[in-house]
């Protein structure tokens, strides 16, 4: 049986990196996807790409307004939501003297602010699916980064967000455990990996060869990973096959942090 079967999955920033890889990998094992991130063309042309089981909303993060419509949305039409994964991201390489203030609110308002709206309100509609089990239920699944375990110069807004974001994956899983809700809540952390976000840094470099060796260098495992890579691990904290795992720290990084 497909490991996500009969399971609605809802995924931020599913337009293209971690996002669409998670969202292609979710319609493979069985469920419905709501791809969701405010690039509206190529989300619509994600979903449509992905068949029948996955479907397009316009989603602002940072907005609380637009959340409480996708998840009013996803009750109408599916009528329940067992997956949740936060992935919508943005990253800033900015000295903190050169940094403006509304440089640094902004990152925090999509890293930090959009994962707690986001959990804000898909819980309830979560707790519907999960009400009576002891075992399935709800996940929810906060792509953090390396960044929120280590800092790095030059990236103290982007570390400071996803350092939130794991502190907060905690204390909620926490709340819904001790609530009995049967809602998981973990994060996942990626190191560098070769998403087009990534590559397009890389080529902006004075010497594009040299940067991508010291990206590579970074990983112990001695190259960067992959967006697929990073996708199975969502895929199994939102699978049943995680159903006694909350509160976790699932580390996708090569062995960057281990050092």
């Amino acid at each position: 049986m497909p490991r996500l079967a009969n399971k609605v999955a809802l995924i931020t920033g599913a337009a293209s990196g971690f996002g669409l890889a998670t969202a292609k990998l979710f319609v493979a094992e069985g469920a419905r996807v709501i791809l969701t991130d405010r690039n509206a063309t190529d989300g619509e042309a994600a979903a449509k790409a992905l068949g029948p089981h996955a479907r397009f909303r316009p989603l602002d993060v940072a907005e609380e307004g637009q959340w409480q419509t996708v998840i009013t949305d996803v009750g109408d039409h599916e009528g329940r939501l067992d997956v949740l994964v936060n992935n919508a991201g943005i990253g800033l390489n900015r000295k903190v003297t050169e940094m403006t203030l509304k440089e640094w609110r902004l990152v925090q308002a999509v890293n930090s602010d959009g994962v707690f709206l986001g959990c804000k309100y898909a819980i309830p509609l979560m707790q519907q699916a999960g009400a009576g089990k002891t075992q399935g239920g709800g996940s929810i699944v906060n792509v953090a980064s390396v960044a929120g375990k280590v800092g790095a110069p030059e990236m103290s807004a982007y570390c400071a967000s996803k350092g939130a974001v794991t502190l907060f994956t905690k204390s909620l899983a926490m709340e819904m455990a001790y609530a009995r809700t049967n809602i998981r809540v973990n994060s996942v952390h990626p190191a560098y990996v070769a998403t087009a976000l990534v590559e397009a840094h890389i080529a902006e470099m004075p010497d594009p060869v040299k940067a991508r060796k010291f990206l590579e260098k970074l990983q112990p495992i001695g190259r960067m990973g992959t967006v697929d890579e990073v996708a199975r691990a969502i895929l199994y904290l939102a699978s049943d096959e995680a159903s006694f795992t909350t509160g976790s720290e699932l580390l996708v990084d090569g062995g960057m942090t281990a050092q």
